[in-house]
């Protein structure tokens, strides 16, 4: 069973008079197995938050099908096992964290003991413990973003859809979101992951898709897609010279080590962009 899985999933917007206004999802096929970490990538208007929306059963489709855990998007037993942090978190100002936390950890009706519990293991998680009195008026961006991802863990869901966990983030803060979203991944949760910030989705992710204009362009693992097949890249101890097999022979005779031969690696951003710009071409 797959965690999410769409099939031919597709949303036309249409206006007050029922006519097509824009296919904001075109025929999206997904499938993101247990444990994996997936990137949902696009410009502005491509569809993501769509998608999101969609497997969340926050809306639905024209057409198509759309699963999480393999129940239809929006069965109600099956929320209780997501965890969602979307990109603006609309949280009550006038609580602390803890308050917070204890107010989303009521709503999945989980025991006082066992809220209590999580409540203070996500709160040393997400580096807020200094701070878990204070109103989350005081809060700035990146601490407000901090207990946003907590409290879509609170739950400790199966399935957790992140929308730019980073924002705000200093480069240290980013660094521990990441380390703990690949933590969630090594537990065995599923993380959907959208983001701008493509050097953290290529830090964390093992798998991403592409859209643009509401169309899936491309798929596949990081490191495949970001992969140069047309040349290779000599990695070695002591300089080497041109081809494979002379380089071999010289770095014996120099007495140096050979220590790898692979594709060379483009940047996500450099991917992004080529995808995007190949598709207004097509315009």
């Amino acid at each position: 069973m797959h965690a999410i899985e769409t099939l031919n999933l597709t949303k036309i917007y249409r206006d007050f008079w029922g006519r097509p206004r824009v296919k904001a999802l075109s025929s999206l096929n997904l499938s993101i197995g247990q444990g994996e970490i997936f990137g949902l990538l696009g410009p502005n208007g491509s569809g993501k938050t769509t998608t999101t929306k969609l497997l969340l059963g926050l809306i639905f489709p024209t057409s198509g099908e759309a699963r999480v855990l393999g129940k239809p998007a929006g069965d109600v037993p099956t929320k209780a096992r997501i965890g969602f942090l979307p990109e603006e978190s609309y949280l009550y100002r006038f609580l602390n964290a803890e308050e917070t936390l204890d107010f989303f950890g009521r709503l999945f009706s989980i025991p006082r003991k066992e809220r209590r519990r999580r409540i203070d293991e996500l709160i040393e998680m997400v580096g807020l413990t200094e701070a878990r009195t204070r109103p989350l008026r005081e809060y700035s961006k990146g601490m407000t973003r901090r207990i946003g991802l907590a409290q879509a863990l609170i739950n400790d869901p199966d399935v957790i859809f992140l929308d730019e966990p980073t924002s705000g983030l200093d480069p240290i803060g980013t660094r521990e979101v990441k380390n703990l979203i690949i933590d969630l991944g090594k537990r065995g949760k599923t993380v959907l992951l959208c983001s701008h910030l493509l050097a953290d989705v290529e830090a964390v992710c093992d798998r991403i898709a592409l859209l643009v204009r509401g169309n899936l362009r491309t798929m596949g693992q990081v490191k495949e897609l970001l992969a140069d097949k047309d040349a290779l890249q000599f990695t070695v101890k002591n300089p080497p010279a041109d081809a494979r097999e002379r380089v071999e022979q010289f770095v014996a005779r120099m007495g140096g080590t050979l220590d790898g031969v692979e594709h060379p690696v483009e940047t996500l951003e450099e991917l992004f962009l080529k995808v995007v710009r190949q598709d207004d071409h097509k315009e």
